[in-house]
């Protein structure tokens, strides 16, 4: 999620005031002394009042008077110069908003002397944008080897051909950026560089492909270690926003904890039938699919490869499928009341403090087909093992769509 990174870059630009301010007050780096910022929850006509709330979950009264000004700022402007006048009847709920004056020692309301809005709308469009845009040039993967003298990064990533390896060129223009613990917002990464990147690290890249199918050229990377736990569902407690699971190996349990930006995904069971993805190595179906397979994700789309790039094209630079990563980003999302006790479970999380719970990126439901489709064959005599499909499958969903 995006949004917060590029309305902060626009704010703090607009302003050298801003500058002097320390973010990080009270511990919530969306109030200073001089602004709040926020999501505008609900708007009091008559009183002349917002609520906004900031993403740290404050909740602030922006009280407006007759000399408030209101400007209009598009997402992605660093500056005021090509902001449009709007007034109050314009401001709408959801929209975000910059409420600049002077913060109450509380820091629960402000006496707005300006507003600054991007309304919810353009948020949207931009962030539909950008995605569409990291859809189509970008790539998704478990890094596998490091080359800090050449800065190349060597990423597996999973297609319905198989796994393959992918080279990352950097380049010094390249922006990296990385997750911080138990953090959640694609957003929210923090700039980065070579030296923190670490073997088994998820990555996605944006940028180009070369001539050459298995090497990229990357303008932006984001990097994090992440857990990927496959486990059956206990206890779901929406209220909380807490599932409880065994865990399909060890059945140890956790305790998954689902904020706001988590995404929950549900894999349906009639795409087993399908036969689309294929085993790992040694079991049935693996290699490519054949040709004019007509495979569909959920909804009746017709299944897409990852931008025609290294992660959905094949060594010879061929489509043979979608990336399984890519197939994931596209299922319908659910709420967490849809999870039920006795579903199995993926869920990707940043690596946190406490090893039992882990906060939920993305979650995908009913994970027993997709683990049974990845998972080798067993050999004969042995029992299924419901985790085999989960070690080396290649899923990297971690990091996920701006």
């Amino acid at each position: 999620m995006m949004r917060t990174f590029f309305f902060a870059v626009a704010i703090g630009l607009i302003t050298l005031t801003f500058s002097s301010i320390s973010l990080a007050q009270d511990g919530d780096p969306n109030i200073a002394a001089k602004y709040a910022i926020g999501e505008i929850k609900s708007i009091d006509a008559a009183a002349k009042q917002l609520t906004i709330k900031t993403d740290a979950g404050s909740m602030v009264t922006v009280t407006l008077g007759d000399k408030t000004t209101y400007k209009k700022l598009a997402p992605g402007e660093q500056s005021l110069t090509n902001a449009t006048d709007v007034t109050f009847a314009d401001l709408g709920e959801g929209d975000r908003v910059m409420a600049r004056g002077t913060v109450s020692a509380d820091r629960k309301s402000v006496p707005a002397l300006m507003v600054i809005v991007m309304t919810k709308g353009d948020l949207a469009k931009k962030q539909e944008a950008e995605r569409a845009e990291w859809r189509r040039r970008g790539i998704l993967g478990v890094i596998t080897a490091l080359k800090p003298e050449a800065k190349e990064i060597t990423i597996s990533n999973r297609t319905m051909a198989g796994t393959q390896s992918v080279v990352v060129a950097l380049s010094d223009k390249t922006e990296m950026r990385r997750y911080a613990p138990d953090s959640i917002k694609f957003g929210d990464a923090k700039p980065s560089g070579f030296g923190e990147l670490k073997v088994g690290d998820q990555l996605r890249a944006l940028g180009d492909r070369t001539e050459d199918p298995l090497h990229f050229n990357a303008q932006k990377v984001v990097t994090g270690s992440f857990r990927t736990v496959g486990g059956v569902v206990t206890a779901v407690d929406a209220a909380t926003g807490e599932i409880k699971i065994n865990d399909l190996e060890k059945k140890h349990p956790f305790t998954i904890v689902i904020k706001h930006d988590a995404v929950l995904r549900r894999f349906p069971s009639e795409m087993g039938a399908m036969g689309g993805l294929g085993r790992g190595p040694g079991g049935p179906g693996g290699g490519a699919p054949p040709a004019g397979g007509g495979q569909q994700a959920a909804g009746g789309a017709p299944a897409r490869p990852q931008g025609g790039g290294p992660g959905a094209g094949g060594p010879g630079g061929g489509r043979p499928g979608f990336n399984i990563n890519d197939m994931l980003e596209r299922l319908p999302t659910i709420a967490i009341a849809d999870v039920k006790v006795g579903d199995t479970i993926i869920v990707s999380s940043t690596q946190g403090v406490d090893p039992t719970r882990l906060t939920a990126i993305s979650l995908v439901a009913g994970a027993d087909t997709l683990l049974a489709m990845l998972a080798p064959r067993p050999a004969a005599g042995q029992a299924p093992n419901p985790a085999a499909g989960l070690g080396g499958s290649g899923i990297s969903f971690g990091i996920g769509l701006p």
